[in-house]
């Protein structure tokens, strides 16, 4: 799964990076320890508030990490829908209607996961992030909730691949850049062939054995993502 990771570029980077233009509600602050149902930043296309008859272009906006199905009488159980299994999300029905419709993109600096030891004596906390600075895209999805018009998230995951299944037996999606425009297009419904992982989306991270800090919600900052020394066996 995917439960924590690092949103800390600026609005104006964001923009320029996905080619989006700004259509946030809030000020969005760097995020060093995003966890569900935190607000996060995302990349949609849909037509413009108050011009639906117009073209749709690329928007980055705010959304709250847990989906809530459009159909669903309350927002309470957001946090059960922080992720949706590449293998599955055809099938489930709180995915598979914005899975066809409503598909976005996460962008993210890295994300954390918690390694098992070597000698089997607990876990590593460890920050995946790629070694060049470059950002990531998660495939998401997104749906758009009750009178309040209330947009939530989701991020795809997927099974590791290479070096990262030392990690975890999870990752979430990483779409290269080549695939965003496909996976953000309103008129493909059948995108099948990109829930398949790219190992050249994830060649380039890195393995950051980092402090236990990250495991507690209410902390935030550049500390967390840190090296940690000495380097752990494992890496």
């Amino acid at each position: 799964m995917c439960g924590r990771y690092v949103a800390r570029r600026d609005v104006g980077d964001l923009a320029a990076e996905f080619e989006a233009a700004d259509l946030l509600t809030e000020p969005l602050v760097a995020d060093y320890n995003v966890a569900p149902t935190d607000p996060v930043p995302v990349v949609l296309t849909r037509h413009r508030p108050g011009d639906r008859g117009g073209p749709v272009d690329r928007q980055l906006r705010l959304a709250r990490w847990g989906l809530v199905p459009s159909w669903s009488p309350d927002p309470k159980r957001a946090a059960k829908h922080i992720n949706a299994r590449a293998e599955t999300v055809t099938e489930l029905p709180a995915f598979r209607s914005a899975l066809r419709r409503r598909r976005c993109l996460v962008p993210a600096d890295g994300w954390y996961e918690w390694a098992p030891r070597e000698d089997g004596a607990g876990r590593i906390p460890t920050y995946l992030t790629p070694r060049d600075g470059d950002v990531l895209a998660f495939a998401g999805l997104y749906e758009i909730w009750g009178p309040d018009r209330l947009l939530t998230s989701s991020i795809v995951t997927t099974a590791a691949i290479g070096e990262l299944v030392r990690v975890h037996p999870r990752m979430p999606l990483v779409l290269p850049r080549s695939a965003w425009a496909a996976w953000l297009d309103p008129g493909r419904e059948d995108v099948a062939e990109l829930l398949v992982p790219d190992p050249g989306a994830v060649a380039g991270l890195e393995l950051r054995p980092v402090g236990p800090a990250v495991g507690t919600v209410a902390n935030d900052g550049p500390a967390l993502i840190e090296r940690v020394d000495p380097v752990p066996t494992l890496f």
